[in-house]
């Protein structure tokens, strides 16, 4: 089966590969803004199932993936950044319960837009900085993804959560019994916190996420990189970034397995498994599987620098849209023109930061 063909000029490419890194952009930001909606719907409780169903689904993905690319070398050390990514990711759940899809994907989008940026920009980690042909644009373009991160705190998000039915009910509980009253653990902890304390915990989640986020692509980027000295044990790796994809997704896989396990262990055996929310979720697994390839594809023939602005920032609009739209988690005329605000700041930054390149 033949592989995707790839170049190693990066952004010194034909006009036709900076169109296929733009296409791929525009497809991973619908994909990221709308994967979580097949499961909104569905009470999927602390969250601990759902991302395994997930990114057992992800990981499928990248089994097609690594078949199509004829099985390329694995490296191991690119499933730290796997391993990264699912650790943020077990905060989702608890980041959509208290703050909502919207707001909650536009915080952690605009953390991981400035960690993702700052690092390849500036070589943290090891990795190489990439050079700008306009520094001032860069600068520009993060200052501005920071202020648009302040201006999305002032935004309200109206979140209800309506009373599990007995079908999507958790196919196993574990009931504890206090004094003479039953309390039943299908109530998340989540649910018991107060509004101000939603608002926080969800805000800090959200941001720490976007951290884990944003260094998810470092390992690759320091394969590649080392990849050019005869003297590493990286010397001659892939400088092809999708051949990274399934070492990639593998981290993501076995980290949310170790994950779940403790957490099965921790609940004494007692897990809370919700059938209704399997299907939802490995739906919800595919579109992010094949949004995260689009931007390896992207990171490829556009490079980090310029990728990471445009895919960070686009989805939260899309979020924004299905949350104002569809699930009215955001209503008022004062949050309508915040959102207008943030919106506009994070478009100027994520272009600022991508013509800074050219």
């Amino acid at each position: 089966m033949s592989s995707w063909s790839s170049s190693d000029n990066g952004t010194d490419s034909s006009g036709n590969d900076l169109g296929f890194g733009f296409t791929c952009s525009i497809i991973s930001v619908l994909l990221f803004g709308t994967n979580f909606v097949p499961v909104k719907k569905y009470d999927t409780g602390d969250g601990m199932f759902f991302q395994w169903i997930l990114c057992a689904s992800i990981w499928l993905v990248s089994l097609v993936v690594n078949i199509i690319q004829n099985s390329p070398k694995f490296w191991p050390l690119a499933m730290v950044g796997g391993c990264v990514w699912a650790t943020g990711n077990i905060t989702v759940v608890p980041i959509v319960k208290t703050v909502g899809l919207a707001l909650g994907l536009l915080l952690w989008a605009s953390t991981n837009l400035i960690t993702g940026w700052a690092s390849s920009r500036f070589g943290m980690f090891g990795i190489d900085p990439e050079l700008v042909a306009k520094p001032y644009l860069n600068y520009i373009g993060a200052a501005l993804s920071v202020l648009s991160a302040i201006t999305f705190l002032f935004v309200k998000s109206d979140v209800h959560t309506s009373p599990v039915a007995s079908d999507t009910a958790p196919l196993l509980r574990n009931t504890i019994i206090n004094n003479s009253e039953n309390i039943s653990s299908d109530e998340s902890w989540v649910d018991r916190l107060s509004p101000l304390q939603k608002r926080i915990i969800g805000c800090s989640l959200a941001v720490v996420a976007g951290v884990l986020y944003g260094t998810s692509f470092v390992p690759v980027l320091y394969i590649k990189d080392h990849a050019k000295s005869n003297g590493s044990i990286y010397a001659g790796a892939s400088q092809f970034d999708l051949d990274y994809v399934f070492a990639h997704f593998s981290g993501i896989f076995l980290t949310s397995s170790v994950y779940f396990l403790i957490y099965c262990a921790v609940m004494k055996n007692h897990p809370k498994v919700y059938p209704q929310v399997i299907l939802p979720g490995f739906v919800s697994g595919l579109l992010w599987g094949i949004a995260n390839c689009c931007w390896f594809l992207a990171n490829h023939y556009l490079s980090a620098v310029v990728s990471f602005p445009i895919i960070t920032a686009g989805p939260g609009f899309i979020a924004a849209m299905w949350g104002v739209f569809v699930f009215k988690e955001i209503k008022g005329m004062k949050n309508y023109i915040i959102l207008a605000v943030a919106f506009c700041i994070i478009l100027a930054g994520s272009l600022s930061t991508a013509f800074s390149r050219v």
